[in-house]
Order: structure tokens, then C-alpha cells, then sequence
């Protein structure tokens, strides 16, 4: 039971270094878009493969554990979630980087005005769920994970409101199709990062109170 338990503890230490990695390449990666940084774009799609790296050890960690001490209840729920999560940051991570080459290829065009699109807004929300959904799954608060859960409403309705302003856009003007259809990749990209921390808020669900409420199922 002692080395069960320490080596749950490394599979902790692990997967919350993993989540400190992502949430950092997102925010460089909204930073390249944003500030129009190509500098920072290069630096979030240079970490990339670490962060895959991280992913593979991750997993191997979870499958040794299972197979060493074929762990029940509680600490089986941890492995559970630390798989699901793993994946879902690796997700994010590439996510982030899609992020970062748009910014790379936006930053070489002439800005294209987006007041009205409330981006800066989106990034700033999505930003703030997945500090959330981390600080969740590292204190087990389910009551924070069910606000992550909430926000994500956030992200869906301006994510609609700029598919629609720039579609109209581009059906006026031909000279922004190319510049738009970029900034659209990046709302999307914002908005899956956003399903993404909602899914580790459901994990934390899921570990600390063993409901499952994804796909509004409760069991």
C-alpha cells in the first residue's frame, strides 16, 4: 500500500506539471495572436513535442501503476481521470499550437480590425477556465470545476458571433477571406481548448464525487 501510494503521489506531481506546461503554451500562443508576436509563436510551436513526450510518459506511468498494484475505488478513480486529463492537455497543447501558427501567418499580414468580434474577450475567458479547471483537479474543489462548467457558455456564444461576423465579412469583402479564415481557426481553436478544460472539470467531477456528468449523464 505505501508504494501504491507514493507512486500515486509521482502520478500527481506528474500529471499537474503536465497541466503547467500546457497552460503556459496556451498563453504564449494567445500572446503570439494577440500581440502579433511571431517571436512567441515560434517559442509555443517549439514545445509541441515535449509536451507529447510528457503525454507518453504520462500514460505508461497509469498502465505500470494498474498493473503493479490493480488499485480499487478512490485511487482507481484517480488513474481514470489522470488518463482522461493527460489526454485532454495533450489536446489542448496541440490546440495551442494551431493557435500559434495562425498568429505566425497573421503577423506577416496587415491587421485586420476585430473590435467588434470580442476576441480579446474569448481568449481572456478561455484563459481563465483553464487556470480554473488546473486549480480544480489540484485542490479536488468540485464546486470550481461546476463554475468551469458554466463558462464554457461564454466561449460557445462569442465563438457563434464571430463565425458570423466574419463570414459576413468575407462575403463583402474578398480581400480579408484569406486573414479571416485564420482568425476563424483561432476562435475554434479557443472554443475546443474551452470543451477541453470543461472535460478535466468533469474529471474532477468524476474523481472527487464519482458522478459522471458528461453528456449531462448522472449516474
Amino acid at each position: 500500500m505505501r508504494h501504491l501510494h507514493r507512486d500515486l503521489d509521482l502520478l500527481k506531481r506528474r500529471i499537474l506539471g503536465m497541466g503547467t506546461m500546457v497552460e503556459t503554451l496556451t498563453n504564449i500562443a494567445i500572446a503570439a495572436f494577440e500581440e502579433r508576436r511571431p517571436e512567441l509563436a515560434e517559442e509555443a510551436m517549439a514545445s509541441d513535442p515535449r509536451i507529447d513526450e510528457k503525454e507518453v510518459e504520462i500514460e505508461e506511468e497509469c498502465l505500470k501503476i494498474l498493473a503493479l498494484h490493480q488499485p480499487f475505488a478512490a485511487d482507481l478513480r484517480f488513474i481514470i481521470a489522470v488518463l482522461k486529463v493527460n489526454n485532454d492537455l495533450e489536446r489542448m497543447g496541440d490546440l495551442a499550437v494551431n493557435i500559434a501558427e495562425r498568429a505566425a501567418f497573421l503577423c506577416k499580414k496587415p491587421l485586420l480590425s476585430h473590435d467588434d468580434l470580442k476576441i480579446d474577450e474569448m481568449a481572456n475567458q478561455v484563459r481563465k477556465m483553464v487556470r480554473m479547471a488546473l486549480d480544480a483537479l489540484v485542490n479536488q474543489d468540485t464546486a470550481l470545476a461546476r463554475e468551469v462548467l458554466e463558462a464554457d457558455e461564454v466561449v460557445d456564444r462569442i465563438h457563434r458571433g464571430m463565425f458570423e461576423i466574419l463570414t459576413e465579412r468575407m462575403r463583402q469583402d474578398p480581400d480579408v477571406v484569406e486573414r479571416a479564415t485564420h482568425i476563424i481557426s483561432v476562435s475554434r481553436a479557443l472554443e475546443r481548448i474551452a470543451d477541453l478544460a470543461t472535460n478535466i472539470a468533469e474529471d474532477v467531477v468524476f474523481l472527487v464525487e464519482g458522478e459522471v456528468i458528461r453528456h449531462g449523464l448522472n449516474q
